[in-house]
Formats: structure tokens, sequence, C-alpha cells
């Protein structure tokens, strides 16, 4: 079971009573914010919710499957993400 973007954007215009387009207007600025300071490599914390931070990744050595080969794979980044204690609990009564 999954909640898509629109499904999502009803429910909280419903529960704030706010138009869709003003919370798809809104989901669409904090994305935004999400992109650009964790490309920056700036953690973000909504206290209790959730932590989003860039992660860096060595630059390693590995094995091309078919063939076998030595190949090297170069550094890079991830993105980690992490459940807040509200969010633990939440899931901890279903």
């Amino acid at each position: 079971m999954a909640i898509n973007r629109s499904e999502l954007v009803a429910s909280v215009a419903e529960k704030s009573g706010n138009s869709q387009a003003a919370v798809n207007g809104v989901l669409d600025a904090l994305f935004e914010v999400f992109e650009t300071s964790v490309a920056k490599g700036e953690k973000i914390t909504i206290p209790g919710w959730l932590a989003v931070e860039r992660t860096d990744r060595a630059a390693r050595t590995g094995r091309n499957p078919q063939t076998g080969e030595t190949i090297q794979i170069a550094a890079g980044h991830s993105v980690k993400l992490t459940a807040g204690s509200k969010l633990k609990a939440a899931v901890a009564k279903k």
C-alpha cells in the first residue's frame, strides 16, 4: 500500500483547509529546499520526524559480474534518511 503525490496533496489540503494548488506549491518549495541544502552537504532535521543528510562514499575496487574483470568505482555521494522518535512511535503502534 502506497500513497502517491496527488493523494498526499489531497489529504494535506483536506486536513489543513488549504487548496490543493497551495499545498502542491508548498511541497514543491519544500523539496527544492531539501534538494539545494542536501546537495551543499547541509543536514536537515525536523525534530521528532526525520533527518536528511548527504553521505560520502569512498572510491573502491569492484568486479564486473559478467567478465570477472576488476574495475574502479569512483567516490560519490548518497542520501541518508533517519526516522525520528515520533515517526518511530507511530509505526510501533500499528
